[in-house]
């Protein structure tokens, strides 16, 4: 069954209706309850306490999780530093490698299973989770199992060494990525972990924790911990760590920082954003539709670089408008486990709330707002891919992070008009540029403030290529060369 709709007096298909393909989760093994991996093995908290990890699909209970207090995080880190300095740091690099590119076989032959748990846990389509988050989380422990054994080639003229243990604290929205994107490069530095994921997304971390058992990890190398931001602030303030990574809100990374000053901790900090997209003339402008598109709905606006912010030259606005119009038209959001989903559940409750807060005010404003009419399921908690335009540089909408399927569209003229435009928001994370002519590419992403750009695509990702932002979406960089420097002292 399909809609069609009229233009010009003629008729065109939007949306076909497509009967359900979903991804069975019968295989997958989960606990009813989880305890914290502390040393190699699950430990009971402390306080005896556990929190529910909710479906945010269908608002259902899905594991009951280990709530970590004071004392909990002093054992992880008493049981990181133990192993630092008694095997992890004694064993040579080429044998660190191997541990770290076990892990990484492992979790190719779990990958199906994890990205089902992704899904289930986060809300995100499965099609994302099992085609790039679980891909290239693997690819990472790859990567930098590669360069254990060859650091002092990766930092000629320098003797580079562990910093000791490292704390790790990270989002919901790319749970198991993120994951790797820390534990990788500290482990291949020769460092140990605690790890804290996030409260509303903790399950592909235990998994994580398993498959660190699998592949016969020494106990006390990583430990994850659960908890929610009491824990995390634990894990900064504990005297025993000696550098803390952090992927999060611009505001916690802000208290982050302010706890951390005055120590001799290392630390980076990869925070929000409000990434501009932009759209020259001479784009490919079908091309350049898909990629804005799958650079703020396919992942439900849920990437801190999202092209939350699309800039269209005026003389192709109102095509480029009408095509990102038709083209959502056709999204189906709804069950994360459907493969014919494109956009899923957002994450939980209270980011819900927000979104719908953000959307209000930009209304309230003065944004003129529209939404897909696609039908969303009576259950879960969702949000239709929306739009808004006629809106000014100084709305709230164009300037705070939002994080869910919500685009603000503004027009511009020249290419010095659109470089202001865009460097005008209190984040520099990550934008892109659409154009035929590459003097134009060079020229305005030399230009922008922002820690990457992509020309002519959006949220392209690999392990070799450096990763972070400038003013208030951080500081540092992960991923590559550049991701393992954070980790080491240097002599």
């Amino acid at each position: 069954m399909k809609k069609s709709s009229a233009k010009g007096g003629l008729k065109f298909d939007t949306k076909w209706s497509y009967a359900p393909a979903p991804e069975t989760p019968d295989h997958i093994q989960l606990k009813e309850k989880y305890d914290l991996f502390i040393n190699g093995k699950f430990t009971a908290p402390s306080s005896k306490k556990y929190f529910d990890t909710i479906n945010p699909a269908t608002e259902k209970k899905i594991a009951s999780v280990a709530d970590a207090n004071a004392a909990d995080v002093d054992k992880a880190v008493t049981a990181a530093r133990t192993a630092q300095q008694k095997v992890w740091s004694k064993i040579s690099a080429a044998e660190r490698g191997k541990y770290i590119y076990r892990i990484a076989r492992v979790m190719q032959e779990k990958a199906r299973e994890l990205a089902i748990i992704e899904s289930i846990d986060g809300g995100k389509p499965i099609r994302e989770s099992r085609d790039i988050d679980v891909p290239l989380a693997a690819a990472h422990f790859f990567y930098y199992a590669g360069w254990a054994d060859k650091l002092e080639y990766a930092f000629p003229g320098k003797k580079p060494a562990p910093l000791g243990v490292a704390g790790q604290i990270i989002p919901w929205n790319f749970p198991l990525l993120m994951a790797a994107w820390k534990i990788a490069p500290a482990l291949a530095a020769g460092n140990t972990v605690v790890l804290k994921p996030a409260e509303t997304t903790p399950l592909t971390a235990l998994k994580l924790a398993e498959i660190l058992q699998e592949a016969d990890l020494p106990p006390g190398v990583v430990n994850i911990i659960t908890g929610a931001g009491a824990t995390g602030a634990a894990i900064v303030n504990h005297p025993g760590i000696d550098k803390i990574a952090f992927t999060g809100s611009t505001d916690v990374g802000k208290i982050i920082q302010k706890a951390l000053a005055g120590t001799d901790k290392k630390y980076t900090l990869e925070l929000g954003g409000k990434a501009a997209n932009i759209i020259f003339e001479d784009a490919a402008i079908d091309q350049a539709v898909e990629g804005i598109v799958n650079g703020i709905f396919f992942n439900q606006g849920h990437v801190c670089c999202a092209g939350s912010r699309l800039f269209v030259q005026e003389g192709i606005a109102k095509e480029v408008i009408r095509k990102l119009k038709d083209r959502i038209q056709t999204l189906i959001v709804g069950d994360p486990l459907d493969k014919n989903t494109d956009i899923g559940a957002i994450n939980s409750k209270a980011q819900l709330n927000k979104i719908k807060s953000l959307v209000q005010i930009g209304i309230k404003e003065g944004g003129e707002c529209w939404q897909s009419d696609c039908d969303v399921p009576s259950k879960g908690f969702w949000f239709r891919p929306t739009l808004f335009t006629n809106v000014a540089q100084s709305s709230t909408i164009v300037q705070e992070e939002i994080f869910g399927p919500v685009l603000a569209i503004q027009t511009f003229r020249t290419v010095e008009e659109v470089i202001e435009k865009a460097n005008n928001t209190p984040y520099g994370l990550s934008g892109g540029v659409w154009t035929d002519k590459g003097s134009k590419v060079f020229k305005v992403s030399s230009k922008l403030r922002a820690g990457v750009i992509w020309a002519n695509t959006y949220n392209k990702f690999d392990p070799t290529s450096p990763f972070g932002g400038y003013k208030e979406s951080g500081v540092g960089r992960e991923g590559g060369l550049h991701g393992l420097s954070p980790y080491l002292k240097m002599y």
